[in-house]
């Protein structure tokens, strides 16, 4: 190619420039407009939703409150002079029973309440 070929496709760039970028318009126009009409179909397709009356509503006795309560592990047996020792299965859920004691633990005065925190600790 001649340096005259190099000039006439450098003048005619912009022209070609402007017609690439509006066709590119046009193909980002449609993709857009392709994905709004599917998912309106997709929208369709779907189940209603639900009514106020399909909503859960409070029982009748009003709300249900949290309760908290202090639970005692159960003890497993020793195994005394040769009885079979217990199984996996033998054994239930542990802290089955509700504790005497219902105070809720707190922070021991003085202590940090974390590893190495720097205080003196259970004392």
């Amino acid at each position: 190619m001649s340096t005259a070929t190099y000039e006439l496709l450098a003048a005619s760039s912009d022209a070609v420039n402007v017609t690439v970028a509006f066709i590119l318009g046009l193909v980002i126009a449609g993709a857009l407009i392709a994905a709004v009409r599917i998912g309106m179909r997709v929208m369709e397709r779907e189940s209603d939703r639900p009514r106020a009356e399909d909503q859960p509503h409070l029982p009748s006795s009003g709300a249900v409150h949290e309760e908290r309560e202090v639970r005692e592990p159960d003890e497993i047996p020793l195994n005394d002079g040769g009885t079979p020792r217990l199984m996996p299965y033998e054994l239930h859920h542990s802290g089955s029973r509700r504790g005497d004691d219902q105070s809720r633990r707190r922070w021991m005065p003085g202590s940090s309440g974390s590893f190495g925190g720097g205080g003196p600790g259970h004392v």
